[in-house]
This record gives C-alpha cells, sequence and structure tokens, in this order.
C-alpha cells in the first residue's frame, strides 16, 4: 500500500481522479433514489469548484481585466509599489493557501504541515543568504501580514507599555508605524501605547539631523531608536544611530522596507551591521509578493566594563508576538510566494535591476531639480537629490499643493503620491509629491524615459495651475464655501473628459506606456 509520502510526491496529473457515478453507484448502504441525488450533488460542487473565474464571476473577472489595462497604461511613480513576477504570481494563487498552521515549523497547532514547513524554512533560509547573513547571528520571522503589523509586533516583543520610542517625524519622511501624533491627537496607535518623540530633518540641508537626533536620546533617553523612513531619499547613516543608541543602551530597530531590494542587491549600504532588529515588507523595491519579515540578533549584545556578557533575548519575544500574541494562522501561500522572491533577489538580473533603479532616480532627480541652465525644469527638490529610489518634489514655490496635482497626474495616467514635506501641517493637503522608479524601472523604463517622465510631471503642475484658478473663480462665482479647497478643485475637474489640455496628455502617455511590457507571462 503507498505511503501518505509516496502519494504526496506523485504529481496531481498522474493520480486518476475516481467517477463520483462510480462512487454513487457501488455505495452498499444507499438506495437507488439517494445515490443518484448524492452523485447530482456532487458533480454540481465539482463544477461549481473547478470553473474559471472568468466563467463563475465574470463581474469580479471584469474588474481585473480593467485593473490590468490601468497597470498596463498607467506610468506607474509610487515608490511603495512595484509589480511582481508571473512565478510570485503563480505562487499566490497555489494550493498552498488552502492550509491552517497556526505555530512554526515543527511546532503547529494543526496536523498536515509537512510542505507547509518546509515552505517556511525555505523562506526563512533564502531570506538569510539574500541579505548576507549568518544563522548563527540572525534569526528571521517570515510569518507577519505586512509591514505596519510587523513594526508594532517588534515593539512589543521588547516594550513595556510607556516605554520610549524616538523615531523619525512623518512630515519629515517618516512612517505612521513609527508613532506618529500630532500636537493635538495621537494618530499612530503605536503612540497610544507607548511614548513617542520625533527626530526631524535639518530644514535647511533637507538631511536628518543627527546632532538633533542625539541631544534628544540623550535628554530622553528611549529604549528604542526607529532607523527608517518613508519619504527620505537619502542613506541614513547607520552607524552613526548605532553610537547614539548605544550611549543611552537603545536597541536600533531599522525599518527598510522601502529600501529592502536596494539592500539585497548590495547597491546601497546595510543597515545589519549597526541594528538589532530590522524589518520590511517584501513587496516594495524587493518585489515580492505583500507581506513582511522581522530579523533580530543573536549571541553578545554587549559586554559590560567588567568583562560580563550581555546576551541578546529576542528570538524568543518576537516570536511569541507574532504568534500568538498578534496573529493566528499565517499566510501559507504568501510565505511560499516569498521564497521564489527571496530566490530572484539573489541573482545578477536582480542586482542590475536595482542598480538601473538607483540610475533611473538621479536622472529624473535631476531633471526636475537642476536649474534650466542645466537643463532642468528647476523644482525643488527636499535634500537636493537622491541616493536612493525616490525623489521628494516640494510645490510650495509653484502655488500648488501635492494633492491637486496628484490628482491632475492622475487624470493624465500617472500614479504619484501626494506627501509631506518640511514645514507642511496637514497630511491631506501636503506641499509635496513622492515619487518613486521600482516600479517602471520593472517595465523597462531607463535614464532618457524618466526624463520624459519628468516633462509630463511639469506639464501636470502647469495644468494644474491653470485649472486651479479657474475652480477658484468659479467656487467664488458660486459662492462656495470655502473657494480654494481641494474639495472645489475636484469638483470643477470631474473627470477631466472636457478638459483639452488633460485629454490630449493623457493620450500621450497611454500610447507612450502601453509599449512597455508587463512582467507577466501570461498577460504580456
Amino acid at each position: 500500500m503507498a505511503t501518505l509520502r509516496t502519494v504526496c510526491r506523485t504529481p496531481l496529473r498522474q493520480l486518476r481522479p475516481r467517477s463520483t457515478f462510480a462512487i454513487a453507484t457501488n455505495h452498499p448502504r444507499l438506495p437507488p433514489r439517494q445515490w443518484r441525488a448524492y452523485a447530482s450533488s456532487a458533480d454540481a460542487q465539482h463544477k461549481l469548484l473547478s470553473k474559471s473565474l472568468e466563467d463563475i464571476d465574470p463581474t469580479v473577472y471584469n474588474i481585473i481585466e480593467n485593473e490590468k489595462n490601468r497597470q498596463k497604461h498607467f506610468i506607474n511613480l509610487i515608490p511603495s509599489e512595484n509589480f511582481t513576477s508571473q512565478a510570485v504570481l503563480d505562487a499566490l494563487g497555489s494550493v498552498m493557501q488552502n492550509k491552517y498552521s497556526e505555530g512554526y515549523p515543527g511546532a503547529r497547532y494543526y496536523g498536515g504541515n509537512e510542505w507547509i514547513d518546509e515552505a517556511e524554512r525555505l523562506c526563512q533560509q533564502r531570506a538569510l543568504q539574500a541579505f548576507g547573513l549568518d544563522d548563527a547571528e540572525w534569526g528571521v520571522n517570515v510569518q507577519p501580514l505586512s509591514g505596519s503589523p510587523a513594526n508594532l509586533y517588534a515593539y512589543s516583543a521588547i516594550l513595556n507599555t510607556h516605554d520610549r520610542i524616538l523615531s523619525l517625524d512623518l512630515p519629515h519622511g517618516g512612517h505612521l508605524s513609527h508613532g506618529y501624533q500630532t500636537p493635538t491627537k495621537k494618530i499612530s496607535a503605536v503612540s497610544k501605547y507607548y511614548e513617542t518623540l520625533p527626530y526631524r530633518l535639518n530644514e535647511k540641508t533637507g538631511f536628518i539631523d543627527y546632532e538633533q537626533m542625539d541631544f534628544l536620546a540623550n535628554l530622553y533617553r528611549p529604549k528604542v531608536i526607529v532607523a527608517g523612513t518613508s519619504a527620505y531619499s537619502r542613506l541614513i547613516e547607520y552607524e552613526r544611530v548605532r553610537k547614539i543608541a548605544d550611549s543611552v543602551k537603545a536597541y536600533v530597530l531599522s525599518d527598510m522596507a522601502h529600501i529592502s531590494g536596494l539592500v539585497a542587491a548590495g547597491v546601497i549600504p546595510s543597515p545589519f551591521p549597526h541594528s538589532d532588529i530590522v524589518t520590511t515588507t517584501t513587496h516594495k523595491s524587493l518585489r515580492g509578493p505583500r507581506g513582511a519579515m522581522i530579523f533580530y540578533r543573536k549571541g553578545v549584545r554587549r559586554v559590560d566594563k567588567k568583562g560580563v556578557e550581555e546576551k541578546y533575548d529576542l528570538e524568543g519575544p518576537i516570536n511569541m508576538s507574532v504568534f500568538p500574541g498578534h496573529q493566528g494562522g499565517p499566510h501559507n501561500h504568501t510565505i511560499t510566494a516569498l521564497a521564489v522572491a527571496l530566490a530572484q533577489a539573489q541573482t545578477k538580473e536582480f542586482k542590475d535591476y536595482q542598480q538601473t533603479v538607483l540610475d533611473n532616480a538621479k536622472a529624473f532627480a535631476e531633471r526636475l531639480g537642476n536649474s534650466k541652465e542645466e537643463g532642468g525644469l528647476g523644482y525643488k527638490i527636499v535634500s537636493g537629490g537622491t541616493d536612493n529610489h525616490l525623489v521628494l518634489v516640494d510645490l510650495k514655490d509653484k502655488g500648488v499643493d501635492g494633492a491637486r496635482v496628484e490628482r491632475i497626474l492622475e487624470l493624465v495616467g500617472v500614479a504619484s503620491n501626494k506627501n509631506t514635506v518640511p514645514g507642511d501641517k496637514s497630511a491631506m493637503k501636503p506641499g509635496g509629491l513622492r515619487m518613486g522608479t521600482p516600479a517602471m524601472t520593472t517595465r523597462g523604463f531607463q535614464a532618457e524615459d524618466f526624463k520624459r517622465v519628468a516633462d509630463v510631471v511639469h506639464r501636470a503642475v502647469g495644468i494644474t495651475q491653470k485649472l486651479d484658478k479657474e475652480a477658484k473663480a468659479k467656487a467664488e462665482k458660486d459662492g462656495r464655501k470655502a473657494p480654494g479647497s481641494v474639495a472645489a478643485f475636484k469638483e470643477y475637474v470631474g473627470e477631466g473628459e472636457d478638459i483639452t489640455d488633460i485629454v490630449s496628455l493623457r493620450k500621450e502617455v497611454e500610447d507612450w506606456v502601453g509599449t512597455f511590457r508587463l512582467p507577466w507571462v501570461k498577460h504580456p
């Protein structure tokens, strides 16, 4: 008799399906009428479960097809987005999603996890390999569902309620999950559970103010310093953060969500040598599925003056924080797909791609930010340029804000991201625009293409300036309250179908970007 392992190793196509009718007609205990009903019901279930999406639910199928078409004909400048590979999509849509597997490999609360365990162990192994880590010094949890939860899980593992966190302020390029709050409201739940204090940029240079970080750390004495950003175009000086943290015996938690692909490729400095914990999402520059990872140190943390070693105690608390502390069963299809992406991240092609991401960002920033005499468009770039995958433009001197320009760009076929810049007071009406190069580099854009993209952005800003004046004049004429509001502007513009400048630029963008392939084999 074949063992379960033998059967599991047999390709599905080699297993002969048993006829539903045969099962029913040979049933020794069912009268003829009941076995016919049973057979009919079983056949109906099989048809329901085996039909394609197009056949069973054309409404959802059409939504997906429309989104594919939008992605094909849009210029995607959102720095936190990318196009994943067909192999990753195949794994995401696989039978791995059917299994429940609370716990960790070798210690599950459900049976039948042999291959789930193998996939998760493989994912962990590849995660360490992708970032050049020794498994004697580092471990990794690959179960977090997304980046913000991963940060919360990490905080919860090492902090008690009301312990202190020092992190980059959101309007200066930080992230909500690092504990953002305003003078009147705790925006992030992290700021409710813990005491958070922001460090900021030097507003003259646009770079992180490490002297301020040092001063605040020694005054505030946080238990964790977060070295991570979501809208910062320069490299973080991790060694400097480490020295500041050591002076107050704080942990360094590096959130490399945006830059993990660049780190894996070795084209920018790694946070690992100077960090205790590293978190990352997996779908941005890493180009994998939507998930997250938490890396944690092992071994000796520090040695005191008497030579006594203090060991890290992160593995158990972090794993307990993920499960059962915050999550139940992990998403096994995502973990399996992440294993695929991490293998791809170790290829020469991936490293070449990440270098092109950097080259494209530099060309994009120079075209936008250089003076007209230098062949540029004269925009103010926060920090004056970029060292990574993104460019942050301050639009305030153009008389428009990021929310209005984002809308016009969307109407002409460009996906961008309104973003706060130093000095902003509202995240809904910010003065900046955040744009990145990973997604369109995946589709084949080179430096010259991004110079053309800069020109498209410039034309969209001009359209915004013109329409903003028209919208305000109409709102004032109509006696509308707040005639200069973003809502009044969007109402005036509508879908842009009757605005010649928008229609013509949209067609130009669609015709151009549609010539670049999407990475999916089945949908070129």
